[in-house]
C-alpha cells in the first residue's frame, strides 16, 4: 500500500511552473493546519496551480499583437463618431493579496483613419486583466494599447469592479464597487463624448448585473 503522503494524485503537474505553484499551495495548506493528503484536498494543489496559470495567462499575450490587424475606416464615415464596446466582463487578480476583482469594462474610441475588429477589444481587456493587476493600471493599459495601435482622435476606457480584498477581508465591505477611467485625446476634452461613454458603461454594468442576478 502507498503511504498516506504518497497517495497518487489525479492532477499531475505537467510543467515546471505548475509543479512549483502546486508545491507552494501544498505548503499553504499545511501552514493553515490542513492535511493536503486528505480526501477533498488531495488534488487541490494541482487545481490551484492550473487556476493560477489560467488567471495569469495574460503574461503570454502581447496586447499589441492582439491589435496587430487593423482596417481602414470606411469611406464616408462621419468624422468624430464614437465607437463603443460595452459590457465587457473580466476577471483580474489583485497584486496586493492575489484575490480576484471581477468587473465590467467599456471601451470607446473615435477613429482617425483606422478601426479594429470587434472581437479584438474584449480580447485586449482579457489579456490585460489576466495578470497581477491594480485596477487603475489595467484601465490605463487598455487605453494606451488602443491609442498606440490605432492613433485615433480619442480613446476612453471605463472599468467598474468589486474587489474581494475589500469584500472578504480587511474592512469586509461586500458590494462596494470601484470605477476608474482613462481618457485620451478628444475623450479627455469633449464632455459630450465622455457622457456618451458613461451612459454606455452604465448600460453595460446594468446588463451584466441582470445576467448575474
Amino acid at each position: 500500500m502507498q503511504a498516506k503522503n504518497e497517495t497518487a494524485r489525479a492532477i499531475v503537474p505537467t510543467t515546471d511552473a505548475e509543479a512549483r505553484i502546486a508545491e507552494a499551495a501544498e505548503s499553504i495548506l499545511r501552514a493553515i493546519g490542513e492535511d493536503p493528503t486528505r480526501d477533498g484536498l488531495i488534488d487541490t494543489p494541482g487545481r490551484v496551480a492550473r487556476a493560477m496559470l489560467e488567471l495569469t495567462s495574460g503574461y503570454a499575450s502581447d496586447p499589441y499583437d492582439i491589435l496587430g490587424t487593423v482596417f481602414e475606416e470606411p469611406a464616408g464615415a462621419p468624422a468624430g463618431d464614437l465607437v463603443i464596446v460595452e459590457g465587457i466582463p473580466f476577471h483580474a487578480l489583485c497584486e496586493h493579496h492575489l484575490l480576484p476583482f471581477p468587473g465590467v469594462a467599456t471601451v470607446g474610441y473615435v477613429p482617425s483613419g483606422r478601426i479594429v475588429g470587434l472581437s479584438k477589444i474584449p480580447r485586449l481587456v482579457d489579456a490585460v486583466a489576466r495578470r497581477l493587476q491594480v485596477q487603475e493600471r489595467l484601465t490605463a493599459q487598455v487605453a494606451d494599447a488602443l491609442n498606440d495601435a490605432l492613433a485615433p482622435a480619442g480613446v476612453g476606457v471605463l472599468v467598474s469592479a468589486e474587489h474581494l480584498c475589500l469584500a472578504a477581508r480587511g474592512a469586509r465591505q461586500p458590494g462596494v464597487v470601484m470605477t476608474t477611467e482613462a481618457m485620451r485625446g478628444s475623450l479627455r476634452t469633449d464632455a459630450a463624448l465622455r457622457e456618451a461613454l458613461s451612459r454606455a458603461h452604465d448600460r453595460g454594468v446594468a446588463r451584466r448585473e441582470g445576467l448575474n442576478g
